[in-house]
């Protein structure tokens, strides 16, 4: 069984003066995600590879993950351009290119390409993708990504954490 982390980035600021590839994270960004990495860590989700756009907002997304999630591992981490600007089948492409031998795989990027991901191949058409939003899903192959393939294993947002 392979394991595929779907994360859309944390909360980043809209205050003129950044071009959007730019856009740091928040407070409110920063927290969340330290939130998500202690949750991937207390659920024992712990990516093998991480494919992230070359995003200000994903890379610090994945900064505050790392925080809980690398200490003592070593996690390999890819930088994607296509990740920034790609639609749904330029993320299934990079997912469907990771090697074999990897059982764990996250992927940092942006809506709505995340929550078509998500929502696509676990055929849960109205799901609902907020910043910082995860889909945990399982799937029998990296190269067999149709819609329906994958079955949702967990999900996690900030406001279920707070509730």
């Amino acid at each position: 069984m392979k394991r595929l982390i779907v994360v859309r980035h944390a909360k980043a600021t809209h205050r003129p003066g950044f071009a959007d590839i730019e856009r740091p994270l928040t407070g409110r960004g920063r927290r969340d995600a330290r939130a998500a990495g202690e949750w991937l860590l207390h659920q024992r989700l712990i990516p093998e590879l991480v494919l992230c756009s070359t995003s200000r907002r994903t890379r610090q997304t994945w900064d505050h993950l790392a925080a809980a999630l690398a200490a003592g591992r070593n996690i390999e981490v890819q930088y994607d351009p296509q990740l920034y600007l790609g639609d749904e089948d330029d993320v299934l492409d990079a997912v469907g290119a990771t090697p074999g031998d990897v059982q764990t795989l996250m992927i940092v990027g942006h809506n709505p390409s995340m929550q078509q991901v998500a929502a696509g191949l676990t055929g849960e058409g109205d799901l609902g993708f907020p910043t910082t939003a995860i889909a945990v899903i399982d799937l029998g192959s990296w190269a067999r990504l149709v819609p329906g393939a994958g079955s949702a294993h967990a999900f996690w947002t900030p406001a279920r954490a707070a509730s």
